[in-house]
């Protein structure tokens, strides 16, 4: 339930729970490649791209920063409705200014907007979850309410089934074949893991080892092996799911601003599953090489830019990774 709004703006301390909440967005390799600035005077919050926070092997047109920073976004309007104002969102705001991907300038009352604020209790809740899921199929409502969530961002989400799930594990298999041997993947994993990090406060950023899940040792699951060559004490194998559900999210155009846009649907699809129950985590293998992007499209409709795949399922919560400190991703302005 969204708080009543106050006329008074938002104190220093609320504006960092607000940067809080929206900076444990998920990123590729939890890379967090955001910076938010608020200025008082206008009660305005600007998302910015850290660029130094990219990956130039695996994601060399900053899609995957864009994705990211969009997740951000849709957990900053989404607390921002649970604080009880209505963010005024605008994507690219200034073309000048590259770097400079939204903003959030706090409005009035929350209004209308009770299915976005009802997601608020997810936010923290939601982690990538890399452990096997069962093979319990996800009723066809949920699957609906799912799409539903992402067209509200202006995006689709669909299901993947028979022949196109299989092109698509393929897709996945080559691109994973492809890493093995590739040493810029190999130098991205090695930036953005953290073998020496056995808990969340040993580390502000990437993927810690006890996140890792273990070693796939059956199944059709798309699971990435975040610890690559070296060895993880105490790790153990598991069989993952024969008949994995993914589904994919896709744009109609393919610019910066759809790939914010698929962020926000993403995240709110997301948010969404976490509250019915159901854990998560993501297939980026195939985006991370130019050739095999485009055929995860769906033949039968042809249409659309994949941006991102997921895969849902019922089973354990994945545990909480770090995040930097509000401090070092937020400067408020007078």
């Amino acid at each position: 339930m969204s708080r009543q709004v106050s006329q008074h703006p938002p104190s220093d301390e609320r504006v960092a729970a607000l940067i809080h909440d929206a900076a444990a967005a998920p990123s590729m390799h939890n890379a967090q490649p955001w910076r938010f600035r608020y200025y008082r005077g206008t009660r305005t919050f600007e998302l910015l791209a850290d660029f130094e926070r990219a990956m130039p092997h695996s994601d060399p047109d900053t899609r995957g920063l864009h994705l990211g920073c969009g997740a951000a976004l849709l957990n900053l309007r989404v607390a921002v409705i649970h604080e009880g104002w209505h963010p005024e969102a605008r994507l690219l705001p200034d073309p000048t200014d590259r770097a400079l991907l939204a903003s959030v300038r706090l409005t009035g009352s929350a209004g209308d907007e009770s299915d976005l604020g009802a997601l608020y209790p997810a936010i923290h809740q939601r982690h990538s979850s890399r452990y096997p899921f069962e093979e319990t199929e996800i009723p066809e409502a949920v699957r609906e309410a799912l799409g539903a969530a992402a067209r509200e961002e202006g995006a689709a989400l669909s299901f993947l089934t028979s022949w196109h799930l299989q092109d698509v594990l393929e897709l996945i298999q080559e691109a994973e074949a492809r890493n093995i041997t590739d040493p810029g993947s190999d130098q991205d994993l090695a930036q953005w893991t953290r073998t020496n990090a056995p808990s969340v406060s040993t580390a502000d950023d990437g993927v810690p080892q006890y996140a890792f899940g273990p070693r796939k040792r059956g199944g059709r699951a798309p699971m990435r092996d975040f610890a690559g060559t070296r060895h993880v004490a105490g790790r153990d194998a598991a069989d993952f799911e024969r008949n994995p559900q993914l589904a994919l999210v896709s744009t109609v155009h393919d610019r910066p601003e759809d790939w914010l846009r698929a962020g926000q649907a993403m995240e709110r699809v997301l948010l969404l599953a976490t509250l019915k129950g159901l854990s998560s985590s993501f297939a980026t293998q195939p985006f991370e090489w130019t050739d095999l992007r485009w055929p995860l499209r769906d033949p039968a409709s042809g249409t659309g830019y994949q941006q991102l795949l997921l895969r849902l399922g019922y089973g354990p919560k994945g545990p909480r990774t770090p995040r930097r400190p509000v401090t070092e991703v937020l400067d408020i302005q007078p």
